[in-house]
């Protein structure tokens, strides 16, 4: 078992950046895959960035590349998401992700969720 709490999201202008910080129990974090996804007002909740259980690897989805990056700290059992030169359409409540697939980048893979953290960026 495995609960996930985000934290960080908030309210910027565009060109800002943000750091979301996802906060894992349990012992066995090391094991899983993390993600972020994220939920725009109503639109469908789409993948955002994944990193791999040992943080060799990292993939982003076309909309953010460049501009977010992920990482993680396996002896913090924490995933950060940095997020720079922040629009508009990066609106959306941001939620972490916990998975045993790679790459976690699918909604039916994820076994855990955050409840999701919400980020503004107006224009």
């Amino acid at each position: 078992q495995v609960q996930l709490v985000e934290s960080g999201g908030g309210s910027v202008q565009a060109g800002g950046s943000l750091r979301l910080t996802c906060a894992a129990s349990g012992r066995t974090f090391s094991r899983y895959s993390m993600a972020w996804f994220r939920q725009a007002p109503g639109k469908e909740r789409e993948f955002v960035a994944t990193i791999t259980s040992n943080g060799g690897s990292t993939y982003n989805a076309p909309s953010v590349k460049g501009r977010f990056t992920i990482s993680r700290d396996n002896d913090k059992n924490t995933v950060y998401l940095q997020m720079n030169s922040l629009k508009p359409e990066d609106t959306a409540v941001y939620y972490c992700a916990a998975g045993l697939r790679v790459p976690l980048s699918e909604l039916s893979e994820v076994l855990y969720w955050g409840q999701g953290t919400q980020v503004t960026v107006s224009s």
